[in-house]
């Protein structure tokens, strides 16, 4: 590869991250960008951070999780504990609510992650229904009524440079030699432990990491929207992020942020029609699993944006058409 070619697309990557930021900031501040469509960026990098954090889990390790909307939830009452509760700065809650999501990770991954297919789904199913139940019932989180006046922390530039940290950083993951033992696992498991990998131990780590970060969404979350309940977190919300992974391209970081931001629109025009919603995803991922079964990118991910080529041609193919 050419040095100079790999430098230039890294400062044209950061010149298009800085460009972004401050264009919505600017449009933001001048009152281009009102407070509705403003809600709907945070909701979007919520969901983006929810998206590829859990495609690290079920994408490119092949770990069926339906429990990803609890470790959000943790993650959200540790933020609004932390910040309303104990008057800590919004640093700290995000902080506790990623290693709180993280330890939850760790502790629900080392029984369950020995399941696999529709077990290891119902395992995490049943955590996330304990997380809720549990929630409904302890009166220092609000209980069944809520967790209310929590600060609202959450801005555009929380939001914006997490979800660049997060996509970096699992992109990162995925590209080292820990990723590439947990993308073994999930094309045969039997096959990567005969090569040596400790498929227990990877299965483990891609599980705390992608709960890592859903509980940092779930920090942005709370400290956004002031009020929390556990049935926020329910089953259905770990089937919209399940749905969104599915759609964008399971093993696809690139169709993760495509995903969240498409079926984050439609949601939005659903509003007025909540009723119809479920149906709605219901007819996409119908014709998603028909037309297109790999979702909307494909394979294609951010490795394969490759702006520049020799002979100056543009690489728009994807990978695996």
């Amino acid at each position: 590869m050419n040095t100079n070619l790999f430098r230039r697309r890294n400062i044209l990557s950061l010149f298009i991250i800085v460009f972004l930021y401050i264009a919505v900031q600017l449009m933001s501040n001048l009152g281009i960008i009102d407070s509705y469509i403003m809600l709907n960026l945070i909701i979007i990098g919520i969901n983006i951070i929810l998206a590829v954090s859990l495609n690290l889990i079920t994408g490119f390790t092949g770990q069926f999780s339906l429990g990803h909307a609890a470790f959000m939830s943790i993650g959200a009452y540790a933020s609004a504990i932390a910040t309303t509760k104990l008057e800590q700065p919004f640093i700290v809650g995000i902080l506790m609510a990623a290693v709180s999501a993280a330890v939850a990770g760790v502790i629900i991954g080392i029984p369950t992650l020995r399941l696999k297919g529709d077990y290891l789904a119902i395992a995490t199913l049943g955590f996330g229904e304990i997380v809720r139940i549990i929630g409904l019932n302890v009166d220092y989180v609000g209980g069944a009524t809520g967790l209310n006046d929590i600060p609202q922390y959450t801005n555009w530039t929380w939001i914006y440079f997490m979800v660049i940290a997060t996509v970096l950083i699992i992109k990162n993951f995925i590209n080292s030699y820990h990723g590439r033992a947990c993308i073994a696992i999930k094309e045969d498991e039997i096959a990567a432990e005969a090569m040596g990998v400790n498929t227990t131990y990877y299965k483990v780590l891609a599980f705390t990491i992608g709960a890592l970060f859903a509980g940092i969404a779930g920090a942005l979350y709370a400290n956004y929207f002031y009020f929390i309940k556990p049935d926020s977190f329910g089953f259905m919300k770990s089937i919209d992020i399940l749905v969104i992974v599915v759609f964008g391209g399971m093993g696809s970081i690139l169709g993760s942020i495509a995903g969240a931001v498409v079926l984050s629109i439609i949601s939005a025009f659903l509003q007025s029609i909540p009723e119809l919603r479920m149906v709605v995803y219901a007819v996409i991922l119908f014709l998603i699993m028909v037309y297109r079964p790999n979702g909307l990118l494909g394979k294609f991910d951010l490795k394969d944006l490759k702006l520049f080529r020799k002979g100056g041609k543009v690489n728009a193919g994807i990978k695996g058409e």
